[in-house]
């Protein structure tokens, strides 16, 4: 999941905001994966038939027993969740948080 993060940023649209942070992609994924927690994806049956690597994401927020699944991607989103687990775009999960 995290060569898919770097390739992911190193799209066009993120990299006038990154300029402005003054890093790179590979700069900021080497920092989100010093914070983040390696788990062995749970295995599944495969369920995006057009983006078979959105099932390592489906795999991976089952095993890591994920409250949620937060992502842009339109094939996740279509699915609006899995194994109970709610798929939401980020301003989704923001207007769900209590205010305060």
């Amino acid at each position: 999941m995290l060569v898919e993060l770097e390739e992911v940023l190193g799209r066009r649209k993120f990299a006038g905001r990154l300029k402005a942070a003054g890093i790179t992609a590979r700069e900021l994924v080497l920092g989100y994966a010093a914070l983040a927690n390696v788990i062995e994806p749970a295995a599944i049956a495969p369920v995006v038939a057009d983006d078979p690597d959105d099932d390592v994401v489906l795999a991976c927020a089952v095993s890591a027993r994920a409250e949620a699944i937060v992502s842009g991607d339109l094939h996740l989103l279509k699915l609006n969740e899995f194994q109970r687990i709610p798929i939401v775009t980020a301003t989704e999960l923001l207007a769900r948080l209590p205010a305060g």
